[in-house]
């Protein structure tokens, strides 16, 4: 039976419409906890997603549909999930990427993913922290990315986003460090950092690899991870949703401020 440890919990997870976000989303409403989805998709798209975290195990779900380019559609978000219930979890999954050379990259891809990447994570942050000290627990947990500690060339906005996305998580964890107690589980803000992640988006580049070489999916995908993640394999969704889990525990009250990399290795060399 899965440990329903976050029971009258609510939480907020943007980007949760499909991959790593729908998967935390799932892994949050099986704790206990209701789910604020948030995400892009299909109204078809969205309720499948709505659907799926609450037959995870939430005892509520509902889309909490908002523009993170924009700041003002975010507080208004924010206060709409105010009347459903305070966040008391919120994981900032939501990420756009673009790769071209500095010199190439379009001035409003780079606004763009900037304002989605980080700024959203700012916004929701400084709205849901405050409440969250005040009932002494809350949990912020950023899906940064390994691009948050090592770069890689033609991603400047996405490696710029992730890095200042680290930061200012231990900007946050600092602030709020001392806020509630060991009982009460206090507030947190860490960052998740993932290498690879097997995800539909990259199932295209899986197949490439593997056509390029000869090789059936699984060297596909050691081919793909050859430069970067000395595992040669890829964590799943549903991994990276136990590492949130974990650090929604009140027993993690004193891990706040850390970039957790879930990369294979990747940052080890």
């Amino acid at each position: 039976m899965t440990d329903r440890f976050l029971e009258g919990r609510v939480a907020l997870v943007t980007g949760s419409t499909s991959g790593i976000g729908l998967a935390i989303a799932q892994g949050l409403g099986a704790a206990g906890a209701r789910v604020a989805v948030n995400g892009l998709g299909s109204a078809a798209q969205v309720a499948a997603a709505v659907d799926a975290v609450r037959l995870a195990g939430a005892p509520d779900a509902r889309h909490f549909d908002a523009d993170l380019s924009d700041a003002g559609a975010i507080e208004t978000m924010m206060a709409a999930l105010a009347d459903w219930g305070p966040a008391d979890i919120v994981v900032n999954c939501a990420g756009v990427q673009h790769t071209a050379p500095i010199a190439e990259m379009p001035a409003a891809t780079w606004d763009k993913l900037i304002a989605i990447n980080l700024s959203a994570a700012f916004h929701t942050m400084r709205l849901a922290l405050p409440g969250m000290a005040a009932r002494g627990y809350g949990r912020v947990v950023n899906i940064a990315s390994v691009h948050g500690l090592v770069a890689s060339v033609n991603k400047s906005p996405y490696v710029a986003s992730k890095f200042g996305l680290v930061g200012m998580s231990k900007v946050a964890g600092l602030e709020y460090a001392g806020a509630g107690s060991r009982d009460t589980g206090g507030v947190t803000v860490n960052c998740v950092c993932p290498g690879w992640v097997e995800t539909p988006l990259i199932e295209p580049q899986i197949a490439a690899r593997a056509e390029a070489i000869g090789g059936d999916r699984d060297a596909g995908v050691r081919e793909l991870l050859r430069e970067k993640q000395p595992s040669g394999r890829m964590s799943l969704p549903a991994e990276i949703a136990d590492t949130v889990l974990w650090l929604c525990r009140r027993q993690s009250h004193n891990l706040t401020g850390a970039a957790i990399p879930i990369d294979g290795g990747w940052t080890a060399q």
